[in-house]
């Protein structure tokens, strides 16, 4: 990721705004100068079009989720494996919740980006991935991978589509939000791991 410039942040952000209520193919450059109050000229200093710009927008929320889980995770030091997973969560979820445009662009435009672009993001997404794999792996070493995989893209979809109702301005505050979703999923986990070992 680049050195940080406070103009493109907000840029980057106005720009998810755009994209998540008009779509990605819908938005047209002229769109996102007019939302954003950058000139042509000013949003092509920083992208050659719009899909380098849906490229920046994706690859910053990848790589901020992705160094802020890490920071979570070593903040808690060597610490129990479902605590551990309740950090990734919380972070997960608090990070998305104060950038639902980003969520809602990073759900529905997965597939919008082409070449070395989609590359790019695939592995930064990857890293995530492996991340909460291996948050998984650590609570149950017994469970074979593919169950881990299947428990982990489980997780991300209760996380991932709180856009769609979540009210930021209601009486659930991220951080409760993101403690009933990891009640909700280790729970859950918990007792699917009792079952198939009959413990």
């Amino acid at each position: 990721m680049r050195p940080y410039d406070e103009r493109l942040d907000r840029f980057l952000s106005q720009a998810a705004t755009v994209f998540a209520t008009q779509g990605y193919h819908s938005t047209t450059m002229r769109d996102l100068a007019a939302a954003t109050g950058m000139s042509l000229a000013g949003m092509y200093y920083y992208v050659r079009g719009k899909e380098e710009l849906l490229y920046r927008i994706q690859e910053r929320s990848f790589a901020q989720v992705l160094a802020g889980a890490e920071r979570a995770l070593a903040r808690g030091g060597d610490t129990d494996p479902l605590e551990r997973l309740q950090a990734f969560i919380r972070h997960h979820v608090a990070f998305f919740a104060a950038h639902m445009a980003e969520m809602k662009v990073l759900s529905h435009e997965a597939n919008s980006l082409t070449g070395e672009r989609q590359r790019k993001v695939s592995a930064i997404k990857r890293r995530y991935v492996d991340l909460l794999e291996g948050l998984l792996k650590d609570a149950a070493p017994d469970e074979p991978a593919v169950e881990r995989s299947a428990a982990a893209y489980v997780l991300f979809g209760m996380m991932n589509w709180i856009y769609n109702w979540y009210d930021p301005a209601g009486e659930i505050d991220p951080e409760r939000l993101a403690g009933l979703i990891a009640r909700t999923f280790i729970g859950g986990f918990a007792e699917a791991r009792s079952t198939v070992h009959g413990g």
